[in-house]
């Protein structure tokens, strides 16, 4: 878990989701209810296994290799996982353009149907209320907008993106959470600040695999 954390951390950064120390990352491991999280105040490029430190949901921290401590931000990623315990992975990023749209206190709408497996139970990318960086009131301000999706926006902040799997499957999450707000950007700007359609909630419930594919091994 630990490397798997770090070789996210590392794509993030590369990906252009956060820079430099920003952004941070935990797993949970279902069985155990540890969990392992990013470092605070370390460049992603310089760490490695030994610097992610593992603590339990009461911020308890169990072991820390290299003596660093965790993100200052890991409260929040706490109350995420007493709020949603099927979580088992946490990616938030400062990407560009979603945090624009989360400095505008502004939702996302599905403009794209490739949301439909983003966990958007609204058809948008909520914006969680302000909390300053660090504290029990930013924990406790994305309870609301995590049981409404898995990707959110924290207001004058960054992004969150949650899941059930893996952490590599949150880091998608978090990339087409950037993706999506890079095109609402585009749309508005190309049409003046006209709100372009968008997706509702159960058109994207409609998805299915196409029942027109069959398989060989399947007959």
């Amino acid at each position: 878990m630990k490397k798997e954390l770090c070789e996210i951390a590392k794509r993030a950064q590369h990906d252009g989701l956060c820079k430099h120390k920003s952004g941070n990352f935990s797993i949970r491991d279902a069985e155990s209810g540890l969990l392992v999280a990013s470092p605070t105040s370390l460049d992603r490029d310089l760490m490695t296994p030994r610097d992610v430190v593992v603590m339990d949901l009461d911020a308890h921290v169990v072991e820390n290799e290299s003596g660093l401590r965790p993100t200052s931000e890991v409260l929040m990623h706490l109350e995420i996982y007493k709020e949603r315990p099927e979580v088992l992975a946490i990616v938030h990023t400062h990407s560009a353009y979603a945090t624009s749209f989360a400095l505008l206190n502004k939702p996302i709408p599905a403009i794209v149907y490739e949301v439909a497996n983003l966990g958007l139970t609204r058809a948008r990318i909520p914006v969680a209320p302000y909390g300053r960086p660090g504290t029990p009131e930013l924990a406790a301000s994305v309870r609301q907008a995590v049981r409404e999706a898995d990707c959110v926006l924290l207001e004058k902040h960054g992004a969150v993106a949650v899941d059930s799997r893996n952490l590599y499957e949150a880091y998608l999450k978090a990339a087409y959470i950037e993706e999506l707000a890079e095109l609402y950007h585009h749309a508005l700007t190309a049409s003046g600040g006209v709100e372009p359609e968008s997706f509702a909630t159960a058109e994207l419930q409609k998805w299915a695999y196409p029942a027109e594919i069959t398989f060989a091994n399947q007959r």
